[in-house]
């Protein structure tokens, strides 16, 4: 008996230290399961904003809201004076823009156009009457484009959309900086062409997004660099697009 004793004893320890490590296993393998989906998530969007792609109709299945929280900003001889701050909404059954003249609901989320075009917005947006500028951060509520099958269109459950993996994207579109030019006699100089021709996006992932609207502790930065010219489209509106195949020439 006493044998016996002794060998549940050390069957024991042995089931509670694997009982602890379990766990631990699981999480690493999602954390390197979520990881995946990241990154291929954000090789979908990094090509969609560089092409400047107007028909991925597909992204309305992953993109369920799109907030831009704006400031503006006037440009003074005295300095920069703080204005106006706000924020633009748009989701799949309604939109409302404050920072531009567009009719409310105009913009749901019921195309690729749509969401490309707004996720393209410059983090910098200048203006000349008054003189001044729009400061941008454009925020995406996403459930994943990759991962299980189960959770993708057409699936219709409202508790498995609810558990799918989602995470919240934050899209910035900046100018390249560039040095000044020291040829003081150029008239055109080749970093001002830079300048006009040449940005920076970048993509800032947080995971996981939980219903309360909080995220997990993932975070993970993408960068590319797009070059050509980037565009209004409408001229006025709130959707901005890369061409790729045409260079402005600075004035």
């Amino acid at each position: 008996m006493v044998e016996i004793a002794l060998s549940l004893a050390i069957i024991g320890f042995g089931l509670v230290a694997i009982i602890g490590v379990l766990p631990l296993g699981l999480n690493v393998q999602r954390e390197n399961r979520e990881e995946a989906i990241i990154q291929q998530d954000a090789t979908i969007f990094l090509n969609a904003i560089r092409s400047g792609a107007r028909a991925l109709d597909d992204l309305t299945n992953a993109v369920f809201a799109i907030t831009n929280f704006w400031t503006y900003y006037e440009i003074t001889p005295t300095g920069t004076n703080a204005g106006p701050s706000d924020e633009d909404g748009y989701d799949w059954f309604g939109s409302v823009t404050t920072s531009r003249p567009v009719p409310q609901n105009a913009m749901r989320l019921t195309n690729g156009f749509r969401i490309v075009g707004l996720l393209s917005t410059p983090k910098y947006q200048f203006t000349t009457a008054p003189p001044g500028f729009f400061s941008n951060y454009v925020v995406a509520y996403v459930r994943a484009m990759s991962g299980l099958a189960a959770e993708k269109f057409p699936q219709d459950n409202p508790d498995v959309r609810m558990d799918a993996f989602k995470y919240r994207m934050i899209a910035e579109n900046v100018e390249l900086p560039v040095p000044p030019n020291l040829d003081p006699a150029a008239t055109n100089p080749p970093e001002r062409q830079l300048t006009h021709n040449l940005r920076e996006v970048r993509l800032l992932f947080r995971w996981p997004l939980y219903a309360s609207g909080q995220t997990g502790n993932g975070r993970r930065v993408f960068r590319t660099l797009v070059a050509g010219p980037l565009t209004n489209e409408p001229p006025g509106g709130v959707t901005w697009f890369f061409q790729q195949h045409q260079f402005a020439k600075a004035p």
